[in-house]
């Protein structure tokens, strides 16, 4: 057999939204697939119920008219593995814009969610000059410096991280503040809420 014919197997590519996700907790993206063919409904919470309603304008192209604004498109990466969607990206300013229904605080998984799409948006050869977090609920911008070689980096790693995990990992480490939050702590056998 000729070695050269030989192609590897086909990896799977992350979604970009599973980032954000497995840095909260990497537990919570297994029962967000063992629940993606359900209603929402019967899972989702109140908070995540708004944030779906708050990206209803982006979902439905009716954020901008403008033809300059890209809404919803879909984005891919070869280099990073990854796939999923961009909220808004104004091809005329440059700017990558990430809407979250509500930010109280710039969490790494917000922005190494932003900074895979930015990257996906380049390999795409987009030229983008500018990223931004978007408040929605109280209306409040975050500008986002471009990523760096070090932060490109830890990027890489989380997505390898990814790649790695696997439920029964006893690595896992428990954050009890997240679980609390979490919508899936009801079916999740590392959940013992003491309170």
């Amino acid at each position: 057999m000729n070695k050269q014919n030989v192609t590897k197997p086909m990896e799977t590519n992350i979604i970009i939204s599973n980032i954000n996700d497995f840095i909260f907790c990497p537990r919570s993206i297994y029962f967000h697939n063992l629940y993606g063919t359900f209603d929402e409904h019967l899972y989702q919470g109140p908070s995540q119920v708004r944030g779906k309603i708050s990206h209803k304008a982006v979902d439905e192209n009716k954020y901008s008219t403008k033809k300059s604004v890209l809404q919803g498109i879909d984005v891919y990466s070869e280099e990073l593995g990854v796939i999923g969607k961009i909220d808004i990206f104004d091809r005329g300013k440059g700017i990558l814009i990430e809407r979250k229904n509500k930010i109280t605080t710039l969490y790494e998984g917000y922005l190494l969610q932003v900074y895979a799409q930015y990257f996906c948006l380049l390999e795409m050869g987009f030229v983008v000059k500018a990223i931004q977090l978007y408040s929605i609920s109280d209306n409040k911008k975050y500008n986002i410096k471009l990523p760096t070689k070090k932060q490109k980096k830890r990027l890489l790693e989380v997505l390898s991280d990814i790649k790695k995990f696997r439920l029964e990992d006893k690595s896992f480490f428990q954050n009890i503040n997240k679980c609390r939050k979490c919508i899936y702590n009801k079916l999740c056998d590392y959940y013992q809420d003491d309170e």
